[in-house]
């Protein structure tokens, strides 16, 4: 049975786990985003343009479907967010603008980032309205998809230069069809058209029924953790990882005597260093164990996978090598002996997925780009 076998099996097991969560009312799609869906589709009739916010790990899956509704957005503003997590950014860059779409990337943790953001869609709708002559004095953008509350705080505090003044909170003075709506965040963020950018909930799909689709939101933290078990998720990043030539890329963190003697001789210099001194090297210490971890973490997978004998074109030897790497994990994240098996897993399993999530491990686009891609001559 081929590897792609495992991943399927890997992935119903996570569908199956979240719809369970669902029927008992504990899943992702609940009376909040039942409002925010309607909210959203009665204003987007109403809106000029529409900003939509993807993750740049998943830039298809992360689609907002209410979108295909309203083909007469086709031309939007496609928002590539946490582009510091993902590689292939460019390759999709051109993809969208292909597809009618006016694409950017952006790293929402980054003010700087989220500054550059604005004053692109600022630019991008003073051109727009140039060429179409447009003569309204206002500009209404809604802003679609998932962005965590710290980005927006980020997006709020954000300082643009409008000219004049900078940008704005107006979500007390927002008005709709004679009635005002404070509950979302309205941001201007330029003037001579005034341009309004409206925030809206980020909300998911009710019912997923593609098994790929779900694992995909679940891994990257879109559908909360919690529904299933961290192990499963884990395995379902091992699979792509173990099936892509990304860890070839590790050989350099292998362990080999060298890396091992350095290890003993920090580990002696500390057992002989003075209380001052060691309260003076304490901080350095803490700055370079993350680093340290995270090398032997892509070692250790490096190592494992080139050190296996098996074939991971069939299934059975597959599920051995990802058993091998959580087993060989343990100690290169360090968790402490006589915990316990189940134990084991979950500890190893959370700090591996912490480590995708963070970008610290490596960055990885999960989406394959469409065969219809072409590269211009």
């Amino acid at each position: 049975m081929a590897t792609a076998s495992t991943a399927s099996r890997i992935t119903r097991k996570i569908v199956i786990a979240v719809k369970k969560a669902a029927s008992r009312n504990k899943g992702w799609y609940d009376l909040h985003m039942a409002a925010a869906s309607g909210a959203i589709a009665q204003r987007l009739p109403l809106v000029d343009l529409v900003a939509e916010i993807r993750d740049a790990r998943i830039p298809l899956s992360s689609e907002n479907e209410l979108l295909r509704d309203f083909p007469a957005l086709s031309k939007r503003i496609v928002v590539m967010n946490k582009i510091d997590l993902a590689d292939q950014t460019q390759g999709w860059m051109r993809y969208f603008e292909q597809q009618n779409c006016i694409p950017y990337g952006v790293n929402s943790h980054n003010k700087d980032s989220v500054k550059g953001l604005l004053n692109f869609i600022q630019a991008q709708v003073r051109g727009l309205c140039k060429a179409n002559h447009h003569a309204s004095e206002t500009i209404t953008i809604m802003l679609v998809g998932r962005i965590s509350a710290a980005e927006k705080g980020r997006l709020k505090h954000a300082t643009v230069s409008p000219q004049p003044g900078e940008t704005k909170d107006i979500s007390s003075f927002k008005q709709y069809n004679g009635v005002f709506h404070a509950q979302h965040l309205h941001l201007q963020i330029g003037s001579h058209p005034n341009i309004y950018l409206l925030d809206t909930p980020g909300i998911l799909p009710r019912m997923i029924h593609d098994a790929e689709l779900c694992s995909k939101l679940v891994l990257t933290g879109a559908i909360r953790d919690g529904l299933i078990e961290q192990k499963e998720l884990a395995r379902y990043f091992l699979t792509i990882l173990n099936l892509s030539d990304q860890y070839k890329k590790w050989a350099k963190f292998s362990t080999n005597e060298d890396r091992l003697l350095s290890f003993i001789e920090h580990k002696v210099e500390d057992s002989i260093s003075s209380k001052l001194e060691m309260r003076q090297k304490k901080q350095h210490m803490m700055d370079h164990t993350e680093d340290l971890i995270v090398n032997d973490v892509r070692g250790t997978i490096f190592d494992t996978i080139s050190c296996f004998d098996g074939n991971i074109e069939l299934e059975e030897d597959m599920i051995k090598l990802m058993e091998a790497e959580l087993v060989a994990l343990r100690e290169a994240f360090r968790v402490p002996q006589g915990l316990g098996e189940y134990v084991y897993n979950r500890v190893v399993s959370v700090k591996l997925l912490d480590l995708y999530r963070t970008g610290r491990l490596e960055h990885y686009t999960l989406d394959t780009l469409p065969l219809t891609l072409h590269h211009p001559l």
